[in-house]
């Protein structure tokens, strides 16, 4: 367990949540940086790019990932258990690099969907100090939570950026839907950037950071309050926040109910946008300005659209029938995103879950009802969307685990996929699951393979009876599903799931000074 002395403070986690990273660093002595930097090096000139590999290749980078301080702030935003993901990547920027265009990552080839409750972060490390004529990553601060920018090509792009710059054994843990770009190395230096991915694997039950002050200190300029509050409730363990029901006496709370629904039509988006995140804060008072709220789900800006969705969230129970139907129709409106290759959903895999079904998982457990009626809906991107809903809310879905297990054999994958990882979000160890989670390993797409692997590891002991099957995905097709597999067996803990996961290792064994030219 980390120590106390290393884990974020409130004001850390809540800069986090708004602005989409923070940086720490791994205070080791110089000389530890520029070692795994001549490494690099050396693969670099003699083995080119070798990807994934990165890590058992120079192993030394496991320390930097193991560093108090970078354990800590990992450990506060993802929880204790957190895994670090076999997909990695070191990024050289040539001197004369010219840069990349805003994009936003895929999830290592799988199917996740995009929300604001991050279950994802990336961290940048640097090998070498990085100045901002090396061409740094830079980020859009505050723009995770957006499908769209400005323009992807930085020179028309408006938002203003942020380089990410330090010396070396600087690292920048990141929200995993965050914009960002390598920018122009304009210097006579190479620039490094190893890339790590790092995964929550249990639904925060209370704040994993040094946590003081419940109630949520807003932060200034921030466009999107409500998501913000959202997000800060769902990692203290709770979607509602003591002591912020505003109190408005019935003529006030009319009249200013009555300014900001006017408000929602005026030509200024600025406005638009205020007016729907006063709304969220009211909560369910706001009801009486719902069908307001669900016109402005189609408003042209995307800060109007979010503010509305988190503001008919936190109205709660009565809204729910319209944002059913809502979620039903921007769902199958926007089905042609769902795998379009764009730049934030660069690989077709990653779309981002839409207004009304945000909306439905801040609402949380008394949405769960209609959202299991929608589980049999006809068409396939709806039981995936809804599946995917009720993996939000956790488990205060815990009502729809029956539904969802019978979604295991739903005819389109991606449905199948979403039960199997809802289900090890709500209820991370049912045994009546163990045995459609087996079956669920030797499905016949990958995606559904790998999430049933990541849902058995969070079993543990439970998950004896998959031991077998287990060891047969040990030989998975899939590179990612191997690593799956044996993150399954270890939590077991059983001698027989000890030796197939020891001896599996063993055999796929690297050794990080066997190369071409040291063969032997």
């Amino acid at each position: 367990m980390i120590d106390s002395a290393f884990l974020l403070d409130d004001a850390q986690m809540q800069q986090f949540i708004v602005d989409g990273y923070i940086t720490v660093r791994a205070d080791y002595p110089p000389e530890f940086h520029d070692r795994i930097y001549q490494e690099i090096e050396t693969v670099f000139e003699h083995e080119g790019n070798i990807g994934n590999n990165i890590l058992p290749r120079i192993p030394q980078l496991q320390k930097v990932f193991d560093y108090p301080a970078v354990r800590g702030a990992l450990t506060s935003l993802l929880g204790e258990g957190y895994i670090m993901n076999p997909h990695r990547h070191c990024h050289l920027n040539p001197p004369g690099g010219k840069g990349q265009h805003w994009h936003k990552d895929c999830y290592v080839f799988d199917h996740n969907i995009r929300h604001p409750r991050f279950h994802w972060v990336m961290a940048f490390y640097y090998p070498q100090d990085t100045t901002e004529d090396m061409g740094p990553t830079a980020i859009l601060p505050r723009k995770q939570a957006y499908k769209t920018v400005s323009h992807t090509d930085p020179q028309h792009a408006s938002e203003q950026a942020l380089p990410l710059c330090g010396e070396a054994g600087t690292v920048m843990l990141v929200h995993f839907d965050s914009w960002h770009r390598a920018t122009p190395n304009r210097s006579t230096r190479k620039r490094y950037m190893l890339k790590f991915q790092f995964a929550r694997m249990q639904h925060p039950q209370a704040p994993s950071w040094n946590h003081e002050n419940r109630v949520w200190q807003p932060v200034a300029n921030d466009a999107n309050p409500a998501v913000s509050m959202d997000v800060w409730n769902w990692l203290c363990g709770s979607t509602s926040l003591p002591g912020t029901d505003v109190e408005i006496s019935q003529p006030a709370q009319n009249g200013e109910l009555a300014h900001l629904k006017a408000a929602l039509r005026d030509g200024d988006e600025k406005v638009r946008g205020e007016a729907a995140a006063a709304l969220g804060a009211m909560g369910m008072v706001a009801k009486d300005a719902a069908p307001n709220l669900v016109e402005a789900l189609h408003d042209e800006s995307e800060t109007v659209r979010l503010n509305a969705a988190y503001a008919l969230g936190n109205i709660g129970e009565s809204v729910v029938p319209v944002l059913i139907d809502a979620m039903c129709e921007e769902t199958l409106t926007a089905i042609a995103e769902t795998t379009a290759k764009t730049p934030d959903n660069a690989h077709g895999t990653n779309p981002t879950a839409g207004y009304a079904a945000q909306a439905l998982s801040v609402v949380g457990s008394p949405a769960v009802p209609a959202l299991v009626s929608v589980l049999d809906h006809a068409h396939w991107w709806i039981r995936a969307m809804a599946v995917d809903v009720l993996m939000k809310i956790g488990p205060p879905a815990k009502a729809a685990v029956r539904a969802l297990m019978e979604r295991f054999n739903d005819e389109h994958w991606w449905v199948r996929r979403n039960a199997i990882e809802a289900l090890g979000v709500i209820v991370p160890s049912s045994p009546d699951a163990i045995p459609l989670l087996i079956e669920g390993l030797g499905d016949a797409d990958y995606r559904v393979r790998r999430n049933a692997a990541i849902t058995l590891a969070k079993f543990g002991q439970c998950a004896e009876k998959a031991i077998p099957a287990l060891v047969s995905a040990l030989d998975d097709e899939d590179r990612y599903n191997r690593f799956y597999a044996a993150s399954a067996l270890r939590p077991i803990g059983t001698p027989t799931a000890q030796d197939a996961l020891v001896d599996a290792l063993f055999a796929a064994r690297w050794c990080p000074i066997t190369t071409r030219d040291n063969r032997y």
